[in-house]
């Protein structure tokens, strides 16, 4: 587990902005405060029965959270490592879970869409922005939405004004944690 995740993701960001190649991303190794967050949100989502898509997923918090409320839950993840972790974590629960890779603006689901798309940190890279509308657009319902969970980034604050450009509806909710109930999660919940 990373001993500090946000210092590394800070880090990583700066090394990726300033142009460095072949960045290395270790931010699945530990479980972020965003996807307790989403965790937390969920409790106010019915989402049994119904099929929902992790984007990456991690350790497969926000995932497991809602297969644990009896979703049939897709977890994906752009890289495969997370992936071996997560399918060991879910084995038992299998019938209810699928895992595999899913790399946004290259890969797709063939033939699969879900009403709900859930995504924890997913937004602190700009690069990836154009590649995750797309990806949310081929794998959303119609009428669907989208849960995305982050710890008040400054960059999830320009995420909010680029993906509303793109036409997506944008309402914002506050999670609070126990751990630090003054640094509060946003859920972003996007719809077309």
């Amino acid at each position: 587990m990373a001993a500090d995740p946000d210092s590394m993701l800070i880090e990583a960001c700066e090394r990726q902005d300033a142009g460095e190649e072949g960045v290395i991303d270790p931010f699945w190794a530990t479980t972020w405060r965003a996807a307790a967050g989403l965790d937390r949100f969920l409790d106010h989502v019915d989402v049994k029965d119904v099929p929902v898509l992790e984007l990456g997923c991690g350790t497969g918090h926000a995932g497991i959270a809602a297969m644990l409320r009896g979703a049939k839950v897709t977890l994906t993840d752009g890289v495969e490592d997370p992936l071996l972790l997560v399918r060991m974590s879910v084995w038992q629960h299998r019938d209810q879970c699928t895992v595999q890779r899913l790399r946004f603006g290259i890969d797709t689901l063939e033939d699969q869409s879900f009403p709900i798309i859930l995504g924890s940190d997913v937004t602190y890279l700009r690069q990836l922005w154009p590649e995750l509308d797309v990806c949310l657009r081929q794998h959303l319902t119609e009428g669907g939405r989208v849960l995305l969970s982050d710890p008040y980034r400054f960059i999830a604050n320009e995420f909010r004004g680029w993906i509303q450009n793109r036409g997506w509806q944008y309402t914002e909710h506050k999670v609070e944690l126990e751990d630090d109930p003054k640094h509060p999660i946003r859920v972003m919940e996007l719809r077309l």
